[in-house]
């Protein structure tokens, strides 16, 4: 019986951290399915882009994630890894 293998689409931004954050989710995903193949879509965000303005100065929320979160809805990736830190939180 031929073996069918499954294909993600992973978003992270490209950053050290995040990149080693999406490794790690890929090495686990591994050991659970290790039929899925995992391909890993870089992301610059406008928060990565924005290097001479600080960061409450440009506004808006998910300056980090807009564009992940965007993939997501269209189908462009499957699932996005990222920081909890930089996800907007609203106050409660």
């Amino acid at each position: 019986m031929p073996t069918t293998t499954r294909s993600l689409t992973i978003g992270s931004r490209t950053s050290n951290l995040a990149m080693w954050q999406t490794n790690h989710i890929i090495a686990l995903l591994a050991q659970t399915w290790p039929d899925t193949e995992c391909r890993v879509e870089p992301f610059v965000t406008k928060g990565d882009k924005t290097l001479d303005q600080p960061l409450p100065e440009i506004g808006g929320k998910g300056l980090f994630t807009l564009e992940l979160e965007d993939a997501l809805r269209n189908g462009r990736i499957d699932l996005a890894v990222h920081s909890l830190k930089d996800l907007p939180v609203e106050n409660a």
